[in-house]
């Protein structure tokens, strides 16, 4: 019965909206048509009320002006001009007041979820837009702001009038950059801030396992110089760690420095760690770093009771002296940093027995409340779920935060995974392939993916992750995934991307395997007929070099994704190419080295700490079917 009433309210709300005015990512929970249509004027006005803060009012006018329009700030409204009115509820400021005056419900902001607020577009006698976004806070007022982005981009005259009641499921929503591979470079890192405020993410913690100042050099300060090859392979200067930060600020990401000292965290005969731990935050601290986390993953799980106790112990002591250096009383807020993240030994906890399991879990629960403790399920790669989450809250006595090793490649490095969530499922051999994503998640206050090394490829799923943990029954995982490609690259390369996904991908299209198939049935036959093969593979072909003007494109972001997808296009491309010329019976044909062509390889780093080493390997596109084709092909007499 349950499940049949999920069904009926699922469908109900994918029908709401089916018809909603705008199409909006995250699915927004609540967006009600009002009478009327409105246009926005050449100039608008921004009117923020004190509790908003110069982010959010630069967020504001960058959503604005993005639509090529002219922003100004105000401290009043202006008449014959959209005005765009920014504030907090209860605030009795000028966006409050507005709000009353229309009539907007305030149920919204008593609901127990995060980031809460309303955005109102409504039309004045003259037809001129007027919009109020208020929030919960300023941080909720920001996500608003997403919304009207995506309202913009679609139209800025005769624009439906409409109210959107909104907020998100999971509190804290966005990346955990923890794969063993090559750190994302300051540029993709920046890049994806941006792209996690357009889709209202706000948490970014970094742990990448090849950073040796991240573990094997844990409690030095990052260096002031770097070379060009070290830069190449992922390390960061200063100067590059205070230009990422300032962006995660623009942007409302919480970038959580984390820190890995392995198994100095519990050597008792080491009393020297949370002193080098907090002289290593402060370090962080000036180059703009507000929130930090610990990691003691990987190292070998603790089983007697002085060692677990010792280690939570030192963790609460970590976090009195965090509070006791930032989060006195009168500290500047721009100073204060949020509570820790805190990633345990044991954090697939089927590793151990359910009683060591309860035990270690227990040694945890005294620590403050505060602080966020990491388990990624009962397996590495579990799919988030409630029973996880309940069996560890039993001992913990409190939420868990969820490390989801999702869409990470680092145990299939040569794989991309840029399907839908479902389709990567199946495809990604330490994941259940029958999971899939509940509409009730509950018991996490953060849910963040560990990504592939590729970083803006992974936005593609970052982007349905988004969508589900702001708005869990409405998720629908092809829709999210056909909506995250011209999301992540725009119009001009989305219906190319949208054909060689599944090429790019290890598997095959499922047609290229029937087309194959037909193939051959007509060589036995004795009567070969190419045709439709070779068409299909033509316009494959085409889509490659399609995505590969994104090499020269103007856009950074289509600079960066294409670096990140290029051996496995140029891969795809000449095996598309041999293969159409040998089924045409081109006898001088190329023979291309599929395993050792250079334009084919990548980088990656493997280990951890003392054991960081680099090596080179090689892009696995169509591996399925289309590879062992061709060979089939060049067997042929």
């Amino acid at each position: 019965m349950k499940r049949f009433l999920f069904f009926l309210l699922t469908a109900f709300a994918a029908g709401l909206y089916a018809q909603a005015a705008y199409q909006i990512y995250p699915v927004p929970h609540r967006q009600e048509l009002v009478q009327g249509h409105a246009r926005f004027t050449r100039q608008v006005c921004i009117v923020a009320e004190p509790g908003i803060d110069e982010v959010t009012v630069a967020r504001a006018r960058q959503v604005v002006e993005a639509c090529g329009l002219e922003a100004v700030t105000s401290d009043r409204v202006r008449k014959n001009r959209t005005n765009v009115l920014l504030g907090i509820n209860g605030s009795k400021g000028l966006a409050d007041k507005e709000a009353k005056r229309l009539g907007l419900s305030r149920d919204v902001f008593s609901l127990p979820k995060f980031d809460r607020h309303i955005l109102s577009l409504r039309a004045d006698k003259r037809g001129d837009a007027q919009v109020v976004v208020l929030g919960e806070n300023t941080d909720a007022t920001f996500c608003g702001l997403a919304s009207l982005e995506q309202m913009l981009e679609q139209q800025t005259s005769g624009m439906p009038c409409v109210t959107l009641y909104d907020y998100a499921d999971i509190q804290n929503r966005g990346i955990i950059e923890g794969y063993y591979g090559v750190p994302y470079s300051a540029e993709v890192t920046k890049d994806l801030f941006r792209f996690m405020a357009r889709y209202k993410m706000n948490t970014y913690m970094y742990g990448a396992k090849s950073d040796p100042y991240h573990s094997r050099y844990w409690s030095e300060p990052y260096p002031t110089a770097i070379t060009p090859e070290q830069e190449r392979i992922g390390y960061l200067s200063q100067s590059m760690l205070r230009d990422i930060t300032s962006v995660a600020h623009a942007t409302k990401v919480n970038f959580i420095w984390a820190i890995h000292p392995g198994t100095a965290f519990v050597d008792a005969a080491k009393d020297e760690t949370i002193g080098q731990i907090m002289s290593k935050f402060e370090s962080m601290h000036q180059l703009g770093v507000r929130q930090f986390g610990v990691f003691v993953d990987d190292v070998g799980v603790p089983s007697d009771a002085l060692t677990l106790k010792l280690g939570a112990d030192r963790l609460s002591d970590l976090q009195h002296r965090m509070d006791a250096r930032w989060n006195q009383v009168g500290a500047a807020p721009t100073d204060t940093v949020k509570p820790l993240h805190y990633v345990p030994q044991l954090y697939a906890y089927s590793w151990v027995s359910s009683q060591r399991a309860d035990e270690f879990f227990k040694a945890l629960s005294p620590t403050p409340n505060k602080v966020n403790i990491y388990i990624t399920g009962a397996n590495v790669w579990s799919v988030p779920n409630n029973r996880d989450l309940q069996f560890v809250r039993r001992s913990l006595g409190r939420d868990t935060s969820w490390w989801w090793n999702y869409p990470c490649n680092d145990n299939d490095v040569t794989k991309l995974f840029m399907m839908d969530m479902y389709a990567n499922f199946r495809d990604e051999t330490h994941i259940d392939n029958l999971s899939h994503l509940i509409p009730d998640l509950s018991g996490t206050n953060t849910l963040i993916i560990n990504p592939m090394q590729q970083g803006e490829a992974s936005k593609i799923a970052l982007f349905s992750v988004a969508d589900y943990t702001w708005n869990q029954s409405a998720f629908n995982s092809q829709q999210s995934w056909e909506a995250s490609l011209p999301a992540v690259v725009g119009k001009t390369y989305a219906s190319a991307l949208r054909k060689l996904i599944p090429y790019l991908r290890y598997y095959d299209a499922d047609a290229l395997s029937y087309l194959v198939g037909n193939y051959k049935r007509t060589v036995a036959d004795g009567h070969p007929n190419p045709r439709h093969l070779v068409a299909e593979l033509q316009k494959v072909g085409e889509c490659c070099r399609l995505l590969k003007g994104m090499e020269t494109s103007s856009l950074q972001s289509d600079v960066l994704f294409y670096e990140d997808i290029r051996p496995w296009v140029l891969k795809l491309e000449a095996m598309t190419s041999e293969t159409v010329q040998r089924l045409q019976g081109d006898t001088s044909v190329e023979t291309i080295d599929l395993e050792n062509d250079s334009r084919f390889q990548f980088e990656i780093l493997t280990g951890l700490g003392n054991e960081i080493a680099l090596s080179v390997r090689t892009a696995e596109p169509s591996g399925q079917v289309l590879r062992p084709f061709l060979q089939w092909l060049r067997e042929q007499k």
